[in-house]
């Protein structure tokens, strides 16, 4: 059945795992014009794959269905459906405010094709209160989709380019130091034990969770959020498969 069969590509419940996922930011037109090899294959921009992906764009029109919510969101390269499924255990005293036709957002999800319509599977959306944000996102899309296609800029020899398609070169994606090298004044004390340890771990582009963080350093966990906003502020680590576990990029 079409439903349970997009259900089980979609859903939390997949049993698909994260293991070599990597976070690339595209845009909306970059996403439709994407490539897929094999229907059951990763896509691909640039010629490189990729497994998850993070854009930004305002809100079209919203459709609510028993089991997930369908956005269809623009940011002036395209139009495309973003949908959301609903968990049907949450706690509605704690349920966020759903986002409202005309807000903008912030998209960490998959591309994903179902009876030859794509989309993406959502499995973070968050408003965005900061338009700088926007800018900031298509620059950092067109600065990774240059690196693809000519190569890190001049002066930038060293950048490296994930095999899984995630942008890693430091003189374009952040200001992240190369490895060894020193970090802002600002990053102190807790900060920089939890960049020095998500350094120093085996990368498998998962990253850390915040409690395996805490347990590994002796720190409670509240430090380590606190330092971990500071880190991702600067942008010095991301989000990998949802908020609370991270990595750095390696150099």
């Amino acid at each position: 059945m079409g439903g349970s069969q997009q259900g089980s590509q979609d859903s939390p419940g997949g049993s698909r795992t994260y293991g070599k996922d990597t976070l690339r930011p595209v845009t909306i037109k970059q996403i439709i014009d994407a490539v897929q090899p094999h229907p059951d294959s990763d896509f691909k921009i640039d010629g490189s794959e990729l497994t998850q992906i993070t854009f930004v764009g305002q809100i079209n029109s919203i459709s609510t269905q028993t089991t997930n919510t369908a956005y269809k969101v623009d940011d002036g390269t395209g139009l495309i459906e973003v949908k959301q499924w609903i968990d049907s255990d949450a706690d509605a005293s704690t349920a966020k405010p759903r986002p409202k036709e005309g807000e903008y957002l912030r998209v960490f999800g998959r591309i994903k094709a179902f009876n030859n319509k794509r989309h993406v599977g959502a499995h973070l959306i968050r408003p965005i209160t900061d338009y700088n944000e926007v800018n900031y996102h298509l620059l950092e899309a067109t600065a990774v989709h240059l690196y693809f296609t000519r190569g890190p800029p001049e002066g930038a020899a060293n950048g490296v380019k994930n095999e899984g398609g995630m942008f890693v070169d430091g003189g374009v994606s952040n200001g992240a130091p190369a490895k060894g090298g020193k970090l802002p004044a600002k990053i102190t004390g807790v900060g920089r034990k939890v960049y020095e340890l998500l350094q120093s771990e085996p990368q498998n582009n998962e990253g850390l969770h915040v409690n395996m963080i805490a347990q590994k350093l002796g720190v409670p966990s509240n430090e380590v959020f606190k330092a971990g906003d500071v880190l991702l502020g600067e942008g010095l680590i991301y989000t990998t498969v949802d908020d609370e576990t991270w990595a750095v990029l390696e150099y």
